[in-house]
């Protein structure tokens, strides 16, 4: 995991976005648990307060469960859920890219052939 301490973005926030895309593309599983509040500290030379409030944000967010003594683990995933938060990602790049569309002047038109040339060479 890669941490920018100046990338503007909160270290807890790129930390729990960062496990967040991990358990959601299936790089943990359900029940493992991540790494230690004190070992990923200690990893990226942080403080825990910072890494607990990642942890906390994630657990608020229902993806893992503290469990006393052990640590978090990563809670089982509904599918549909899964489907809902990929779909908000997808809503908000498109957002972006909408945005920078207009800033570069592209016509609705070449935004729309721009995406489906993208889609192609994707498949």
């Amino acid at each position: 995991m890669k941490i920018s301490q100046t990338s503007g973005v909160p270290i807890y926030k790129q930390i729990s976005d960062s496990f967040r895309t991990d358990i959601l593309a299936g790089k943990y599983k359900q029940g493992e648990f991540l790494p230690s509040i004190r070992e990923l500290a200690r990893d990226l030379r942080i403080s825990v307060i910072t890494t607990m409030k990642a942890y906390e944000q994630l657990e608020a967010e229902g993806l893992v469960t503290a469990s006393q003594g052990k640590g978090f683990y990563v809670n089982a995933q509904d599918s549909e859920m899964l489907r809902e938060q990929h779909l908000r990602k997808v809503e908000e790049a498109l957002t972006e890219a909408i945005a920078a569309a207009k800033i570069a002047g592209m016509s609705n038109q070449e935004l729309s052939d721009t995406l489906a040339a993208l889609m192609d060479m994707e498949i």
